[in-house]
C-alpha cells in the first residue's frame, strides 16, 4: 500500500511527499483509515514505528485553517517529545497553513501566551503545562475536535494519570480520542473505557512488544567487568551511536566519568541536569558530535533521535516494561538497531521475566574481543 491510496487532501499528500514518505508503516496503514473517519483509536506500538504520522495526518485533515481556535491537543510525557511531535505535525500541515504550538515547563510562559493569543490550531504539550494554561484561561478546549495521548504508559509512569483525567474531562463529548502506547497497563485500559467511544484497537507486532529490526542480545558479565566490556564494544562497533542506561543518577555520573577517563566523549543525562544542559547534550547527540550518552530511564523518556544504533542496558532494567521502552530507542523506522543487556549470574531470573513479557528472543552472545570479532550489525 502507498500513501496515495489513502483519501487525503492535496495539501497533505504534498506534505507527505515533501517528507519523503511513500509507503506507510504498519501502524500508519492500520490507524489512518479509521482515524480519518473519526473513530477513536487505541494503538499499541513501539517508539519509532511512525506513530506521529499515524495520528498527525488525521488531525491535520480534520482542522479548519480559517478557524484560529485550538482544534487538536496532543499530550506527551516530556518536553523533548512535545517539541519533536510539534515539528512533525508542522511539516504535515505546512501546505494547509496549520499553526502548531508546543507547550511545556522550563520555557518562558510569556512566549506561549503570545502564540495562544495570536491563535493556533494544534497544541502539543506536557500534561502539567497544558493544565496550567487551562487554569489560566489561556487555553480553551471547547473547539477541540481531536485529542491524542502519546506514550500514554509513560505518562502514567511519570504520575500524570490524574492530569490526563482532568484534561479528558474538559474536552467536548464528541471529541475524537486517539491513544498510543507501547504497553497497555490496567490504568490506561480503564482510561480508555471511561473516556473513549467504541475505539478501534490496533496492535502492531502481536507476537512481540519490541521492534523486529532490533537485534537483542545479552552478555553474562561480572559487575566489575562491565566497564571493560562496554569500552571494548564501543571500540569494535566503530561509528556506533550509543545510549547507555543506568538505574540511578549517581551511577550515570560514575560511568560517564569512567568513560571520559578512558578517552571516550560521553555525556550524562539525568534528572539533576538543568534544562539548558539537557538541551546542550541533546543538540550534540543529534549533530553526531557526541556518540555516547549515559542516561537514567526517566531522563531518556521522550527521546526522539533516529540515529541511535546501540542501546546498552549496563544495569538490567528494574521491570520488563522499562526494557521495552529502553530498546525502543533504536531500530527505528525500519533501521537496524542493537540492544545489548549486561547480565550478572544472579540476574537470570530478571532476564527471563523480561523475555516472557516482551515475547522477544534475547540471545546470549560472547563477550567482544579483538580476535575473530564479527560486528553486531553484520
Amino acid at each position: 500500500m502507498k500513501f496515495e491510496e489513502f483519501i487525503l487532501s492535496n495539501s497533505v499528500n504534498r506534505a507527505i511527499r515533501d517528507m519523503g514518505f511513500s509507503i506507510p508503516t504498519p501502524i500508519q496503514e492500520e490507524a489512518i483509515p479509521p482515524a480519518l473517519s473519526g473513530r477513536d483509536i487505541i494503538g499499541q506500538a513501539q517508539t519509532g514505528t511512525g506513530k506521529t504520522v499515524a495520528f498527525g495526518i488525521p488531525i491535520v485533515e480534520r482542522i479548519n485553517p480559517l478557524d484560529r481556535g485550538v482544534q487538536a491537543i496532543v499530550l506527551t510525557p516530556t518536553r523533548e517529545l512535545a517539541v519533536q511531535v510539534a515539528k512533525e505535525l508542522g511539516k504535515i500541515g505546512r501546505h494547509k497553513q496549520i499553526a502548531v504550538l508546543p507547550v511545556y515547563g522550563g520555557q518562558p510562559i510569556g512566549k506561549q501566551l503570545d502564540e495562544l493569543r495570536k491563535g493556533v490550531h494544534i497544541v502539543v504539550g506536557t500534561p502539567g503545562r497544558v493544565i496550567d494554561h487551562i487554569r489560566r484561561g489561556t487555553l480553551n478546549l471547547k473547539s477541540v475536535r481531536c485529542t491524542v495521548l502519546d506514550e500514554a504508559d509513560r505518562m502514567l509512569d511519570m504520575g500524570f494519570i490524574d492530569d490526563m483525567k482532568f484534561i479528558l474531562a474538559q474536552i467536548p463529548g464528541k471529541c475524537q480520542i486517539m491513544l498510543f502506547s507501547a504497553t497497555i497497563p490496567s490504568e490506561i485500559s480503564w482510561l480508555a473505557k471511561r473516556y473513549m467511544k467504541d475505539p478501534v484497537e490496533i496492535i502492531v507486532s502481536k507476537d512481540t512488544l519490541t521492534v523486529p529490526e532490533t537485534k537483542q542480545i545479552f552478555f553474562e558479565v561480572r559487575e566489575f567487568g562491565k566497564l571493560g566490556v562496554l569500552s571494548k564494544l564501543i571500540e569494535l562497533e566503530r561509528g556506533g551511536v550509543f545510549l547507555v542506561f543506568r538505574r540511578t543518577k549517581a551511577r550515570v555520573d560514575e560511568l560517564t566519568a569512567a568513560l571520559k577517563a578512558r578517552g571516550f566523549n560521553a555525556q550524562a543525562l539525568h534528572g539533576d541536569c538543568s534544562q539548558r544542559e539537557r538541551d546542550r547534550v541533546m543538540r550534540l547527540f543529534r549533530r553526531g558530535e557526541v556518540a555516547i550518552v549515559v542516561a537514567t530511564d526517566v531522563a531518556a523518556r521522550g527521546l526522539d533521535i533516529n540515529g541511535i544504533t546501540h542501546v546498552v542496558n549496563y544495569d538490567i532494567p528494574q521491570d520488563a516494561e522499562s526494557y521495552v521502552h529502553r530498546i525502543g530507542r533504536t531500530g527505528r523506522c525500519g533501521r537496524e538497531g542493537k540492544a545489548i543487556t549486561f547480565v550478572t549470574h544472579w540476574e537470570y531470573g530478571e532476564l527471563k521475566r523480561i523475555q516472557a513479557f516482551s515475547k522477544a528472543k534475547i540471545e546470549r552472545a560472547s563477550i567482544p574481543t579483538e580476535v575473530g570479532y564479527v560486528r553486531l550489525s553484520s
